[in-house]
């Protein structure tokens, strides 16, 4: 019998999660464009090929991050995607994750359903303990996506990342392995089928 294998790293039920690749570039790059209303003043990703390049080879090549696309299981299309940046391994096994929707995806709960296959796989496989959120007091839309996965408040910083030509306060928001799971759906893994 034929082997078959997911092309994603994890599914749910619309969205599958797979890293990125240089290949992903002009759709990408497309979909950054579209949504630059949806996106400023919060989020900046990268809307030109030399920027997406530069881009995805650090999340593809440096350990202490790790990039993840988002796709709607019908078509594969892009819907957004979620990194999670400054991993430190050690005593801390622990990252921080940044995210963004796009344009045509926002608001079907698509990122929902993306945030909790990543966080299954940040937990899991990737053997974090503890993810962590910053977030701009302002930004609604990545508040509530924080909040309805499960992360706490843990406190507020002042002048914490510089975004958009200023130093911007933050939000900061925590969820650790332990922490109950009410409210995320479980991940299912993909597997080889003999």
């Amino acid at each position: 019998m034929p082997h078959t294998t997911s092309r994603y790293l994890a599914e749910g039920p619309r969205v599958g999660i797979r890293h990125f690749t240089l290949a992903d570039g002009p759709e990408f790059t497309a979909r950054a464009r579209e949504s630059k209303d949806l996106h400023r003043p919060w989020l900046f990703p990268p809307d030109g090929e030399e920027a997406y390049t530069q881009y995805a080879g650090r999340l593809i090549e440096d350990p202490s991050k790790a990039g993840f696309l988002v796709c709607e299981k019908d078509g594969g299309g892009i819907a957004g995607f979620i990194n999670i940046n400054n991993i430190v391994r050690g005593g801390f096994q622990c990252g921080a994750l940044g995210y963004g929707a796009f344009a045509h995806a926002a608001g079907r709960g698509l990122m929902r359903e993306g945030l909790a296959l990543v966080i299954g796989h940040a937990f899991g496989p990737l053997g974090l303990h503890r993810l962590e959120i910053n977030a701009q007091p302002g930004n609604t839309a990545s508040l509530a996506l924080a909040r309805g996965a499960g992360f706490r408040l843990e406190g507020f910083s002042p002048k914490m990342i510089y975004v958009d030509g200023d130093w911007r306060d933050h939000e900061r928001w925590a969820l650790t392995a332990e922490m109950p799971t009410t409210g995320r759906p479980a991940p299912t893994t993909p597997f080889a089928q003999s």
